[in-house]
């Protein structure tokens, strides 16, 4: 077990994530009352090769980015009303926690892991840093879902760079572009 470049275990809980009705609101909240930031958005994600429980997704969210110490958080925007994973936690509890990010070096090892554990991979895609993300449902056990994130790409550099903004941020530039 090794650590990730912001300072969590590359096997662990890596990410805290969050689904909120106004995107920009959220991080001026957050970076008002928490002194969080600068946020990373993307205005536009599906993923790449989306699948949401088996079916090809539709669903497109924006999302941003950011770090409370070695911890990233992540808040998310749906756009559109498309089924998928965002949709079932506003539709069942509301807005608010969605999902723990878990590191892995293995990907499709730690998918097969959790599915033999009897959770289902929800939600997959290729995300903009070269890995995948698997969405397994824990809902049932959880607070929210883990999101498989894997390890390896750009990871480092992506992550690593908003990291770094974060350390000792004035609170100037609160929204950056996630690229």
């Amino acid at each position: 077990m090794g650590q990730v470049g912001f300072g969590q275990p590359d096997d662990g809980v890596i990410q805290m994530a969050y689904v909120v009705a106004d995107l920009r609101a959220a991080i001026a909240l957050w970076s008002r009352t928490l002194r969080i930031g600068p946020w990373f958005m993307l205005e536009h994600f599906s993923g790449e090769d989306p699948v949401y429980r088996g079916q090809p997704s539709r669903a497109d969210v924006a999302l941003a980015m950011s770090f409370a110490g070695h911890m990233n958080i992540e808040l998310i925007q749906p756009h559109n009303d498309a089924p998928s994973v965002y949709r079932e936690v506003i539709e069942q509890r509301g807005y608010g926690f969605h999902h723990f990010g878990v590191a892995t070096w293995n990907f499709d090892a730690a998918v097969a892991q959790y599915e033999r554990e009897g959770y289902a991979l929800a939600f997959r895609a290729a995300v903009p840093s070269g890995g995948r993300v698997g969405y397994m449902d824990t809902t049932a056990v959880l607070p929210g879902f883990t999101e498989l994130i894997e390890l390896g790409g750009a990871f480092e550099e992506v992550f690593g760079r908003f990291y770094r903004a974060s350390i000792g941020w004035d609170g100037k530039d609160p929204i950056r572009s996630f690229i």
